[in-house]
C-alpha cells in the first residue's frame, strides 16, 4: 500500500485555491494555462485508481461531487468508479450517495489509511495531508507546477515542516506545467 498525494502547485509553492471555486483573489491560477492543463489523466493515476481508494476532505468532496458525475469520458468513468473515503465532521450519510462510491469515514484520516490495504490517492484536500503529512505517511507526491509565481497563499510544504528526503522519479512537460513525481528516498 502506497500513499499518493497529488496537487496542483505554483512556482512557489502556492497550492491553495488552483480552480478559484474558493473565490480567493488569485485564485483560478490554473485554468489561465486553458482547458488542456488539466484535462484527462494528468497525474498517470490509470492504474493506480483501478485498485486504490481515494482519500478526500469535505470540501475537495464537494467540489468533485458536482463536476466528475456530469462529466462523460474515460478518465472521469475512472473517477467516478474508485471508491471514495470521504473526511468529514459535517457531511452525513445522506449526503455521499451524490457521487457513486463514497462513504464518510469516522475518525482520523490517519487511522484510516493505517487500516487500509489498497492504494491511497489523496488529491488537494490540504488538511487531509497536512494529517498524513505530519505523521510521516506520505510515499510519493505527483505535483502538476504551472508556471505563476503568486507570492502568497497556503504552500503545501510550510516553512516549519519536517525534514524529509525525496528522489525525483519523473518529469515531463504537460501543457503549460510539469508534472513530477516524487517517491520517498530510502531511510
Amino acid at each position: 500500500m502506497s500513499v499518493i498525494v497529488i496537487e496542483f502547485v505554483t512556482l512557489d509553492g502556492v497550492v491553495s485555491d488552483p480552480d478559484g471555486s474558493a473565490g480567493t483573489p488569485l485564485g483560478g491560477w490554473v485554468c489561465r494555462h486553458g482547458p488542456e492543463a488539466v484535462a484527462g489523466d494528468k497525474f498517470r493515476l490509470g492504474r493506480t485508481l483501478g485498485k486504490g481508494v481515494l482519500l478526500l476532505g469535505r470540501a475537495t468532496w464537494q467540489l468533485f461531487s458536482r463536476l466528475w458525475p456530469t462529466r462523460d469520458d474515460p478518465f472521469a468513468a475512472r473517477m467516478n468508479a474508485v471508491p471514495k473515503l470521504v473526511a468529514s465532521r459535517t457531511l452525513t450519510h445522506t449526503d455521499t450517495p451524490v457521487w457513486a462510491n463514497s462513504q464518510l469515514f469516522e475518525g482520523d484520516p490517519v487511522d484510516a489509511v493505517k487500516r487500509e490495504r489498497r492504494d491511497v490517492v489523496v488529491t488537494g484536500s490540504l488538511s487531509v495531508v497536512d494529517r498524513l503529512m505530519a505523521a510521516d505517511l506520505v510515499d510519493e507526491y505527483r505535483l502538476l507546477t504551472f508556471p505563476t509565481v503568486l507570492g502568497t497563499g497556503r504552500r503545501l510544504f510550510p516553512a516549519d515542516g519536517p525534514h524529509t528526503g525525496w528522489e525525483c522519479r519523473a518529469a515531463e512537460q504537460a501543457g503549460a506545467a510539469v508534472l513530477t513525481r516524487y517517491r520517498r528516498a530510502a531511510r
